[in-house]
């Protein structure tokens, strides 16, 4: 079995643990586009607060070091960084667009996308609604892999679906 098809396995058994957050709206051989929509009960600026910092709610299960913080730069080309304290650093996405409070546009390819010929596009958007707030968010993947993108798909929206529920619980618990 195929180090590939593993993971794909794996990441279907996190989508059943996983909240419906999302989706796959498309997957063909040379990219993928998943995302979707969480209520959040909680005010816009709350969620933006807590959304650009990944540190407080990324798993530390999708990190590549252990004990490693998380970091976010919003200038332009600012880095989502990772960092262990032995000195190991990586550039999972860097920043695109910043609208505070309200949109966030990041570029990259997230974990094993890295080594791919494959980048993307991960935008969220936060509008109000009622006194909670909508956060509507995509990330859209195309390159090269050997055996083509498809196959990422939905292991890549497992994640992110895995993710965006930590967050949600993150940002409601405060």
């Amino acid at each position: 079995m195929s180090r590939q098809l593993i993971s794909v396995a794996a990441a279907f058994l996190m989508l059943s643990a996983a909240p419906a957050l999302a989706e796959v709206k498309s997957a063909t051989p040379g990219g993928f586009e998943v995302g979707g929509t969480v209520a959040i009960s909680a005010p816009p600026a709350r969620l933006w607060a807590v959304l650009t910092a990944p540190d407080a709610w990324w798993s530390r299960d999708h990190r590549w070091f252990k004990a490693s913080t998380l970091s976010l730069d919003l200038s332009p080309g600012g880095c989502w960084c990772e960092r262990a304290a032995d000195g190991r650093v990586s550039r999972h996405l860097e920043t695109a667009l910043v609208e505070p409070g309200s949109k966030l546009v990041l570029r990259g390819g997230l974990g094993p996308l890295q080594g791919q010929g494959a980048s993307g596009g991960l935008t969220f958007e936060i509008k109000a609604e009622g006194e909670g707030s909508l956060l509507t968010w995509a990330y859209i993947v195309g390159g090269y892999t050997p055996g083509g993108l498809e196959a990422w798909a939905a292991p890549v929206d497992g994640v992110l679906s895995a993710q965006l529920a930590n967050l949600k619980a993150r940002v409601e618990a405060d």
